[in-house]
């Protein structure tokens, strides 16, 4: 297309250098070469209009076109109506001012028409909601009733990269715990791709790890994912991606980020963190209660040895350090809840 557009536009300026060589009456007719100055001049015309001409066709398309796409259905109409709206006032106008002598006459009318119409096309966009909102109050519309149950019923969670790199996520799904439909961003899944085309192996098998589980979801969970093309034109920050997406959906946002959890809490946005559902599942443990742990290290202090239970919970256990790789009962002494998770404290039940 852009091939055809250029030979067209070399096309059109050979023409119009020809043209106006012509109308000049000879224009190169009384000079030395002027064979030579002729072709040099339709030429340089033909080169300006292969150059010129995508300018004033492909790329205007393009960009109104890539305009378009980020519009929803809503937008759209109501900019329709605007501006039919607008050209139907500017039609109105004109009609005395087309009585007006000379060329003001001529162009006064067309320059109200296409001010009013692109005006109120702007106009009605930017107030699209409280025009929807009036026209359902005063019965003119109503909203469909299987959006309202999605809108209502089924909520749509943004996903954020680090939720699929961690992988929990996919068991959770596969539990049925997770209601509505998980929406992953393309921005994320590029980002995600980028992740597992690096060149450090960690973050390669990382970003690889997460493209899996979302494979694994779309694949075999019941909870519907989806990949939306939405974009939020003006933000170049993920974090800051999510968070404005989140507020055009369903205002949750699913992510293991620290730093997204404080941004998207502080702007009103439900934050769903896995690290804090894991650390709520875990059984509660309380003093005086015994386990039976496997001593597998040695602690900080003297004499500690430090085990784990299935769920990934440290237990310090004193004077532990003489029964490293011994399966131990233990009795607990305290249970501490840090920012890195719950530690649990205990002695070595004396039989």
């Amino acid at each position: 297309m852009d091939r055809t557009i250029r030979i067209l536009g070399a096309a059109l300026g050979s023409l119009v250098g020809l043209g106006i060589a012509a109308t000049g009456a000879g224009l190169f007719s009384s000079m030395a070469y002027s064979g030579l100055l002729l072709a040099a001049w339709t030429i340089s015309w033909m080169i300006v209009g292969f150059a010129l001409l995508p300018y004033l066709t492909i790329v205007p398309a393009r960009w109104l076109i890539s305009r378009a796409e980020e519009l929803s259905t809503a937008e759209f109409v109501t900019a329709i109506l605007g501006l039919f709206v607008g050209l139907l006032l500017g039609l109105l106008l004109s009609l005395p001012l087309a009585q007006i002598e000379g060329p003001l006459g001529t162009w006064l009318p067309l320059g109200i028409s296409l001010f009013l119409g692109l005006g109120m096309m702007g106009l009605t966009v930017a107030k699209r909601n409280d025009l929807i909102a009036a026209a359902e109050g005063a019965g003119l519309v109503r909203r469909a009733r299987q959006d309202a149950e999605r809108q209502d019923g089924d909520p749509r969670i943004v996903v954020d990269t680090s939720v699929l790199i961690d992988g929990r996520i996919a068991e959770i799904v596969e539990s049925g715990f997770i209601y509505g439909t998980l929406v992953v961003p393309r921005f994320v899944l590029d980002e995600l791709q980028h992740i597992a085309d690096s060149s450090d192996t960690l973050r390669r098998n990382r970003g690889r790890r997460g493209l899996d589980i979302l494979a694994r979801m779309q694949r075999d969970a019941t909870t519907p994912v989806e990949i939306v093309d939405d974009e939020v034109p003006g933000v170049a920050e993920v974090d800051a991606k999510l968070v404005e997406l989140a507020k055009r959906r369903s205002r949750v946002v699913m992510t293991n980020d620290f730093n997204l959890n404080r941004v998207a809490e502080l702007q009103g946005v439900r934050v769903m963190n896995i690290n804090s559902l894991a650390n709520a599942v875990k059984p509660a443990v309380l003093p005086g209660e015994e386990l039976r742990v496997k001593v597998i290290q040695e602690g900080k202090e003297v004499g500690q040895g430090v085990g784990f239970l299935d769920d990934g919970t440290m237990i310090v256990v004193e004077g532990g350090a003489r029964l490293i790789d011994r399966d131990v009962d233990v009795s607990v002494t305290r249970v501490l809840q840090t920012v890195a998770g719950r530690m649990i404290f205990a002695q070595p039940r004396l039989d």
